[in-house]
């Protein structure tokens, strides 16, 4: 009993809001149960590994023009993740650029950003546009979602793992066994992973766009970029089965946020405009 009392103070000292909050208003607080050194570990190899691999491709920093843009609007945003942990300004933030026809970009815990070619021509065309997907991605990294994802993997593991340790004991039915430890899977995914992913995404687009507009990028420039990522999606999940919120409810929240820091934008863009 005591041994099982200890182990729920761990969990809960193992929960934190790993920003500060800000005029976005994000304070969930969050399981983080994973060395944040690990992360950052299995990170930077993640992140080393796909370098490596489009550069044998010759896919890696191919477009020179486009590079630059991309690294002039990234670090512009990196210059205000301060307003939400001041020790990501210390972080060893890289910006690379992959030549793809994948709609996407990613940000490594700990500032490793990868933008692929196919975003840009295929929907964000603005620097505006570009600002959002990539403070989009900042935002994940500044509030650790991927060190949280991967501290609830392995709770769930370590539940499923008791679970199937305690119906082996109880029961002789090997069918029932596996039935049972499947169910619990696929629950603790529908009911627990899944919820905790489409809030993660809420995050940090809330975030993403304020980072956007304190570097001077119009926020509203992520309302025109998911209705265009709308267009281009030929097919979606439905929301209660996906990881990302359905494109109209991210269009319509996205819109209401917006404006509710668009002064943000106001107060700063004019610090960029002979830029």
């Amino acid at each position: 009993m005591q041994k099982i009392f200890i182990f729920c103070l761990f969990l809960i000292s193992a929960c934190t809001s790993t920003t500060l909050k800000t005029d976005s208003d994000v304070t969930r607080k969050q399981f983080v149960i994973l060395p944040e050194f690990m992360a950052l570990s299995m990170a930077n190899e993640g992140y080393q590994q796909a370098k490596q691999k489009a550069l044998e491709h010759k896919q890696l920093n191919q477009d020179v023009y486009l590079l630059n843009e991309v690294r002039k609007i990234s670090y512009r945003l990196i210059d205000e993740v301060r307003y939400f942990r001041p020790d990501a300004s210390d972080w060893k933030w890289e910006v690379n650029l992959q030549t793809s026809d994948e709609i996407n970009a990613y940000c490594m815990p700990g500032g490793k950003i990868m933008v692929f070619t196919g975003l840009i021509d295929k929907a964000a065309k603005t620097n505006d546009e570009i600002a959002a997907v990539v403070g989009h991605e900042i935002a994940h990294a500044l509030r650790e979602h991927g060190r949280e994802r991967m501290s609830t993997a392995l709770v769930q593991q370590l539940g499923i793992l008791g679970f199937a340790i305690y119906i082996s004991d109880s029961s002789d039915n090997r069918e029932l066994k596996n039935l049972a430890v499947q169910g619990v899977a696929l629950g603790t995914t529908l009911f627990f992973a899944l919820p905790n992913s489409r809030e993660q995404e809420r995050e940090a687009d809330k975030i993403g766009l304020e980072l956007a507009a304190r570097a001077g990028y119009n926020p509203l420039a992520a309302v025109s970029l998911w209705r265009k990522m709308d267009e281009l999606s030929d097919m979606q999940p439905p929301e209660f089965l996906s990881t990302h919120p359905s494109n109209q409810s991210r269009i319509d929240d996205l819109q209401i946020q917006a404006k509710k820091i668009m002064y943000l934008y106001e107060e700063n863009k004019i610090r960029f405009t002979n830029n």
